[in-house]
């Protein structure tokens, strides 16, 4: 047995690290099998490490919390060669000279690894950089990641999860047989994959890492980042291997613009580059900020265009009646996915340029985001049809209206049908109450088969699982998983659900917001306009928006339903653990240009910490934190004797925490 594990464990190395397989696919599984066998036989034999792990198997409740031993931070984005050389011109006020680490930016999900005498102990997400989830019985199915190290060290290593193209096709693929929402890209494939609660559906999903990094570096004697990767590798954990140091930041730009090039050729999804310091000693003194390391950053590569055929424009009726034309195209391979449809925004957006069905068009796919048309291709127009908007709903066949100073024509019928569906759909994604197996098919499919009309009737289908049984495509465990996942969401924070409510201007960070400041979703139904704009950030719109919903009759009934169905509709006010911090239960406004924080960073920190903001300064102002350039509201901070912060007083009181 233990010889069956080094053969198959070098043939891992080899094939998944090093893309050199030693033996054939029919040999690998042979092996494999015989040592299935081996340990069926003699289970009280079988090693904690054994490659049989990868095949998956563990099925968990949920997963656990792990806080990291230092925190996972993000980077700061630079997108051209003039906000390199400032990022360069910055670190030279700090030290004298540096070298660069050039990596490829991979667009996938950040994970923290942590190996003990040389086993894989843990495995946990980035989550909110302080804590993650556990996912190590998941992380234990990628072929890449080694169980034992080739040394018995002990070490904490960074990299990131990601889903080959190759995968991902197959993936879509299978998808598409079940009747099941397709992945969007890689990226959101490798997410959803690595929050599965199976793992033996992630062992099939054919993820793969490159590591990237090593807490404590200088425990190993390792002086540069290229020493790091160097080292890495010696253990057996896979680094990508378009790595480069470069001395000058000519030479570093022009590297990037070499990667740019050579990108289109990967098998894998990459946005950009990571430069860091090579000379891990000059990190302290270039410093950090609060999000982020000042001694690397992250160059986004511009989106990648391609040109293809418009063969029709159709529509799609959003969440709030939004009518948004959409462009059916030539399928084309852009970034590893096919595409097939583009967003044309608005009737002005395509008039301003000028588009018109079979024409050839210049489209762009960049991150989360739907991939969108550019331009037309004018020197090829031939037999083309040139566009009118719609005036119905083609869901409801309903008049659309399209009011005045508006962009966008509204479906403005209550009962339509896919303005329905999308509030649902909505309800239910992943950012808002986040119930697991309730996708989009399946969704649809319970819309026309009468059982789901509204958000509330989400929470009765526990009456008719029964019928839900026999449903195509469902089945007794299925239908389970949804209602259990349907039951969990009962007792998601109520900022969740002010979000899944779809109101128009509120979105996640809005919705915290109202809840931080009124404590439930009842207080915030009946808070006055007047009241919501004296809360910082919520404008006009957003107060306006909010008033206007819950001022429905609609509105009205289906809060006192859920809150009857027992969802909680109650924030949990305290908001950090320590309620003596110097920010707690006091009131900040913000004024100025921040150096080391966007005007959201603060804010998020100092309600994290139990503090309140506010747009305007009164005498109940506990402090202003006044930034360069700070106007009017310092004057009068400064009148009333309101305490005034400057940006290292404020690093200080945080840092104190």
């Amino acid at each position: 047995m233990e010889e069956l594990i080094d053969i198959i464990e070098e043939a891992n190395y080899q094939y998944h690290t090093l893309d050199a397989p030693v033996i054939s696919d029919y040999e690998y599984d042979q092996y494999l099998k015989e040592l299935i066998e081996l340990e069926e036989k003699y289970p009280n034999l079988k090693s904690s490490t054994t490659p049989t792990q990868k095949i998956g198997g563990v099925v968990l409740d949920k997963f656990n919390k792990i806080t990291h031993s230092e925190p996972m931070m993000s980077l700061s984005n630079v997108f051209s060669d003039d906000e390199l050389r400032l990022f360069h011109e910055r670190i030279l006020k700090e030290v004298d000279s540096v070298t660069y680490d050039l990596e490829l930016k991979i667009d996938g999900l950040a994970i923290n690894l942590i190996y003990e005498n040389g086993i894989l102990k843990t495995a946990s997400t980035r989550g909110d950089g302080l804590v993650g989830e556990d996912v190590t019985e998941n992380i234990k199915t990628i072929k890449s990641v080694p169980l034992r190290l080739r040394e018995a060290v002990s070490i904490e290593v960074r990299g990131e999860v990601y889903m080959p193209y190759a995968s991902f096709n197959k993936v879509n693929e299978e998808k598409t047989k079940l009747g099941e929402e397709l992945f969007k890209n890689p990226r959101n494939a490798a997410a959803g994959t690595i929050r599965q609660l199976d793992s033996e559906i992630v062992s099939k999903r054919g993820l793969d890492i490159f590591c990237y990094t090593l807490i404590n570096p200088q425990d190993h004697n390792l002086n540069t980042q290229t020493e790091v990767l160097s080292f890495l590798r010696k253990l057996g954990l896979k680094t990508n291997p378009h790595t480069v140091t470069k001395s000058t930041i000519d030479e570093v730009i022009d590297q990037i613009h070499k990667f740019d090039v050579m990108r289109h050729e990967l098998k894998y999804d990459t946005d950009g580059v990571v430069i860091k310091v090579n000379e891990l000693d000059l990190y302290d003194q270039i410093g950090y900020t609060v999000k982020s390391p000042k001694w690397a950053t992250a160059y986004k590569f511009p989106p990648e265009e391609v040109e293809t055929k418009l063969l029709d424009i159709t529509f799609q009726v959003g969440r709030t009646g939004v009518i948004t034309p959409v462009a059916e195209l030539e399928p084309v391979l852009i970034s590893g996915s096919i595409v097939s449809r583009a967003t044309l925004h608005n009737e002005d957006f395509i008039k301003a340029l000028d588009i018109e069905i079979n024409d050839y068009v210049v489209i762009r796919k960049a991150g989360e985001i739907i991939p969108e048309v550019l331009r037309a291709v004018k020197e090829k127009r031939n037999n083309t049809t040139v566009f009118e908007m719609i005036k119905t709903c083609p869901s409801c066949k309903e008049p659309i209206l399209r009011e005045e100073g508006e962009a966008d024509y509204y479906c403005i019928n209550p009962n339509c049908p896919s303005q329905q569906i999308n509030k649902i759909v909505h309800f239910a994604s992943r950012v808002a109450m986040n119930i697991d197996t309730l996708g989009e098919k399946v969704i649809e499919q319970l819309y026309h088969a009468g059982y789901l009309k509204d958000i509330k009737d989400i929470y009765n289908l526990k009456n008719h699982k029964d019928d839900l049984i026999t449903l195509d495509r469902l089945g007794e465990k299925r239908v389970s998983n949804l209602l259990d996942a349907i039951e969990a969401s009962k007792k998601n924070t109520p900022d969740k659900l002010l979000f899944g409510l779809g109101i128009r201007h509120v979105g996640a960070k809005i919705a915290r917001i109202l809840l931080d400041e009124y404590g439930s979703i009842e207080d915030v139904m009946n808070a006055t306009k007047e009241d919501l704009l004296n809360i910082f950030e919520i404008g006009d719109a957003i107060a306006s928006s909010v008033v206007r919903y819950f001022n429905s009759d609609y509105a009205k009934e289906l809060i006192f339903t859920l809150k009857e169905l027992g969802l909680n509709m109650t924030q949990d006010r305290v908001l950090v653990k320590n309620k003596e911090n110097p920010f707690f239960g006091k009131t900040v406004v913000l004024t100025g240009k921040l150096e080391d924080f966007t005007r959201d960073q603060a804010s998020e920190i100092i309600l994290e910490m139990g503090g309140k903001v506010t747009s305007s300064v009164s005498k109940k102002t506990d402090f202003v934190l006044a930034g360069s350039d700070a106007g009017s509201k310092l004057v009068r901070a400064e009148a009333l004797g309101v305490t005034v912060l400057t940006e290292e007083a404020f690093k200080e009181m945080i840092d104190r925490e």
